[in-house]
C-alpha cells in the first residue's frame, strides 16, 4: 500500500533528535530554527520530558473520560500559574484544529447564532469549521464552504462594526501573531476594539494561540499583550512538545454542561504527562523570559542584512522578509547548510520557529549560512 500523497517532502529523513538539532539516517546534523511547526517548545527528547513520559507509560497511558483524572487537574493548575488565567476553565482535546472545532461550537451553543468573521491570511486548520475559517480557498472543500464566514482586513474597525451590527455573528476568531499568513499582527487598539464590539452585540472573542501559546512570544499567550480578554484562547502545538495535546480556556461566563463537547483521546494520561512535563521545564529553565532575549540578539543580527527588508514577529515565533522568493533560499539552508526553516503564505518570508532551548550560537550559525547562500544567489 501506498501512502495518500498529499504532501510534498523534502529529501530528508529524521532518525533522531536532541535538543535543537535532529539527525538523518546517515548521521547528518541538521538544525532545526522550525520545531515542526512550533511544536518542539522544549527541545527534542528533553530528559525530564522523557523521564515524565515513561515514567507515565508504566503506570497507565489511557483510559477514557468517564473516570477521574487527576492530572488534568494539576494541567488546568499549571496553565493557570503560567498564564494568570485563574477564572478560565479548562478543556482539552489533541490537536490545534479540534481545539478551534470546539472553540466555534462552543461559541455557536453560547450565543446561538452561527455566522463567523476571521480575518484575511488566517490559518485555522483543516478540519470543518477550522478550515471555513482558514482564508485559503484551495483547501476548502465545497462541504466546508457550507459554513458561514466572513473575512475582513486586520485593523478594519469600520467593516468589524458593521459586521457585527447585523446580530448574527456567534465568534469573531483572531490570531495575535498570524502564523502560516505570515506573521503579521493587529493593532493594540483595533484588538481592544474587538474586545468591545464583540461584548456589544454578544459574540464571542477567540483568541487562537494554537502556534503562539505557551510562552513562545514571550508571554504566556500572545494576546496578552493587549490587556483583553477572551471568551476562549486555543492551544495546542508547543503545548506537548510533539505530543498530540490542544484545548481550549473558557472564560467564565460560558457555562458548562455535561455532553456540551467531549473527546476520546484528549486530556488522556500520556497527553497530561507531556504538557506538564513542558510546564516544568519552562520553569525551571526560565524559557519564557528567555524568548525576549533571543529575539532582540535575532533583530540586531537580521538588522545586518541589507537584502531583508523587514523583520516580523515577537518572542521565538519570528520571519524575515526578502523582495524575492524564498522557495530556492530555503531548499539551499536545507541541503547545503543543514539547517530547518519554514515558509508561510508570504512567498517572500522565513519562519523562525525554533525550540525555547534555542541559544545565540544557532542563530550565529543561522545568519553565517544565511549570508553564504545569500552571496550565491
Amino acid at each position: 500500500m501506498k501512502l495518500f500523497d498529499v504532501y510534498p517532502l523534502y529529501e530528508v529523513t529524521p532518525v533522531k533528535a536532541k535538543d535543537v538539532y535532529v539527525y538523518d539516517e546517515k548521521g547528518t546534523e541538521y538544525l532545526d530554527l522550525y520545531g515542526g511547526h512550533a511544536v518542539i517548545s522544549i527541545g527534542h527528547s528533553h530528559p525530564h520530558y522523557v523521564r515524565r513520559l515513561s515514567e507515565q507509560l508504566e503506570q497507565i497511558a489511557f483510559y477514557s473520560n468517564a473516570i477521574q483524572n487527576p492530572m488534568q487537574q494539576e494541567l488546568a493548575e499549571g496553565i493557570a500559574t503560567h498564564s494568570c488565567l485563574h477564572d478560565y476553565r479548562l478543556f482539552l482535546c489533541s490537536t490545534g484544529a479540534e481545539a478551534i472545532e470546539n472553540a466555534l461550537k462552543l461559541a455557536s451553543f453560547h450565543t446561538g447564532k452561527k455566522r463567523v468573521i476571521a480575518f484575511n491570511n488566517a490559518f485555522h486548520g483543516r478540519t470543518s469549521a477550522a478550515v471555513a475559517v482558514t482564508d485559503n480557498a484551495a483547501i476548502n472543500a465545497p462541504l466546508n464552504q457550507q459554513h458561514q464566514v466572513t473575512f475582513i482586513d486586520f485593523n478594519d474597525s469600520a467593516a468589524l462594526k458593521k459586521e457585527l451590527q447585523k446580530e448574527d455573528v456567534c465568534a469573531v476568531i483572531f490570531e495575535s501573531i498570524q502564523g502560516v499568513g505570515g506573521l503579521d499582527e493587529p493593532q493594540a487598539e483595533f484588538v481592544q476594539t474587538m474586545e468591545t464590539l464583540c461584548n456589544q452585540h454578544q459574540a464571542c472573542l477567540i483568541a487562537d494561540e494554537v502556534q503562539s501559546g505557551f510562552g513562545r512570544s514571550g508571554m504566556f499567550f500572545a494576546f496578552q499583550q493587549y490587556n483583553i480578554r477572551p471568551h476562549v484562547i486555543t492551544m495546542a502545538k508547543g503545548m506537548g512538545n510533539g505530543f498530540p495535546i490542544g484545548g481550549i480556556l473558557v472564560h467564565p461566563d460560558i457555562k458548562a454542561k455535561y455532553g456540551l463537547l467531549g473527546t476520546t483521546f484528549g486530556g488522556n494520561y500520556l497527553a497530561c504527562a507531556a504538557s506538564l512535563a513542558v510546564l516544568e521545564v519552562m520553569e525551571k529553565e526560565k524559557l519564557q523570559a528567555r524568548t525576549l532575549v533571543l529575539e532582540a540578539y535575532f533583530r540586531e543580527k537580521a538588522a545586518a542584512f541589507p537584502e531583508i527588508k523587514k523583520i516580523k514577529g515577537r518572542g521565538l515565533m519570528l520571519g524575515v522578509e526578502f523582495d524575492f522568493e524564498i522557495a530556492t533560499l530555503r531548499k539551499a539552508l536545507i541541503y547545503q547548510h543543514h539547517i530547518f526553516t519554514g515558509g508561510s503564505s508570504n512567498k517572500k518570508l522565513i519562519r523562525i520557529l525554533p525550540p525555547l532551548t534555542v541559544k545565540e550560537k544557532h542563530f550565529d550559525q543561522f545568519f553565517q549560512a544565511l549570508r553564504s547562500v545569500l552571496d550565491e544567489l
